[in-house]
């Protein structure tokens, strides 16, 4: 007989979650705390905070098993309110012991399984989707399966930033660059990115803060510079004052600030504020240059076209977003040129 396990089994570790809600009968990971979410944003049209902090990017559910199937039951699917297609082609992976077993397409479903796992026991990670909201009904294993509780104990890594980090278009939740530089690096990462929601809010300044971190990125420009949000000035004095917030607790934690990647004709369009995204880079180069100027030797500023410029932009389908090959790139670049370079051996995690 096979065995069922309830999503709130203290031996599932939800990581990469901020938080969790328990329904009747599911659990839903979030990605700022739940309870506190109207602090976050509105749920109106215009607003896509919520909607966007729901969505899983960068959550797994992590367990040791020996067990040769894994099956999924969801409370439900969420229809796709905001017209984003890559909600509507959701998928979850699963990885063994770090290397990716198979990738199940939701499609409309509301379950999934995965067969023919490796032999013996294991580490299993369940990557769920990183553009869709999921509520975990139950978790189905072989029968006789050993069940065992495993927290990543790596250094953590807090990932903050626009649809480009929270990875729209990826070919699956393992392969959001944030996923793929984490990897790479051996860290623990909790993806804080925002789709179209990247505005240097106090509140998310707050939440970097007192979570504990080795290491600390912001993804900034082209949420802002899209909805015209903030003009030079407010941009300069955001960017200052999100910093600040984070060293409050985060005293020596190294930052990198990276600015936005290659975006076609928003390179040179200016806004109805009068930002075009070049002048986003330059804006975000000079507050890092100021932060540093008056003592933070650990901000670091990275320009986003160093990473996918205009060489690149065939990886940029949409002249906004990477495609699938593009967040690859990208998470490997980041990891070469940003971790490695900041983080070395014997790291001390701030803010416990």
């Amino acid at each position: 007989m096979a065995m069922s396990i309830l999503p709130n089994d203290s031996r599932l570790s939800w990581e990469g979650a901020v938080s969790l809600e328990r329904g009747e009968g599911w659990v839903k990971p979030w990605r700022i705390p739940f309870e506190q979410r109207l602090l976050f944003g509105e749920t109106c049209v215009d607003d896509m905070m919520i909607s966007r902090a729901g969505m899983p990017a960068g959550v797994r559910i992590v367990f040791r098993s020996d067990t040769r199937s894994i099956e999924g039951e969801i409370a439900s699917i969420i229809p796709n309110e905001f017209n984003v297609p890559e909600t509507q082609a959701a998928k979850i992976d699963l990885a063994c012991d770090g290397v990716l077993h198979e990738t199940f397409d939701l499609g409309a479903a509301n379950h999934f399984r995965f067969e023919r796992l490796p032999k013996g026991e294991k580490l299993i990670e369940l990557w769920l989707p990183e553009y869709r909201e999921t509520r975990l009904r139950a978790l189905t294993l072989s029968d006789g399966a050993s069940l065992h509780p495993c927290q990543d104990t790596r250094p953590r890594w807090l990932v903050y930033g626009s649809s480009y980090t929270q990875s729209r278009g990826a070919s699956s939740p393992f392969y959001t660059w944030p996923a793929v530089a984490a990897r790479e690096c051996n860290l623990n990462h909790i993806n804080l990115a925002y789709g179209g929601e990247c505005h240097l809010d106090s509140m998310v300044a707050r939440l970097l803060r007192d979570l504990p971190a080795a290491f600390i990125s912001l993804e900034v420009g082209v949420n802002i510079q899209g909805r015209s949000t903030l003009n030079a000035r407010a941009l300069r004095a955001a960017l200052i004052g999100f910093v600040h917030i984070l060293r409050e607790r985060h005293r020596s934690t190294p930052i990198a600030v990276m600015s936005a990647l290659y975006a076609w004709e928003r390179e040179t369009t200016p806004n109805a504020v009068k930002l075009t995204l070049a002048d986003t880079r330059e804006i975000v180069r000079e507050a890092v240059e100021a932060l540093r100027a008056t003592g933070d030797a650990g901000v670091h500023y990275f320009n986003g076209l160093d990473f996918l410029g205009e060489r690149e932009k065939a990886l940029v389908e949409d002249h906004v977003h990477p495609n699938a090959e593009g967040y690859k790139v990208l998470g490997m670049k980041f990891a070469a040129q940003v971790i490695s370079r900041l983080l070395p051996t014997g790291m001390k995690v701030e803010g416990r």
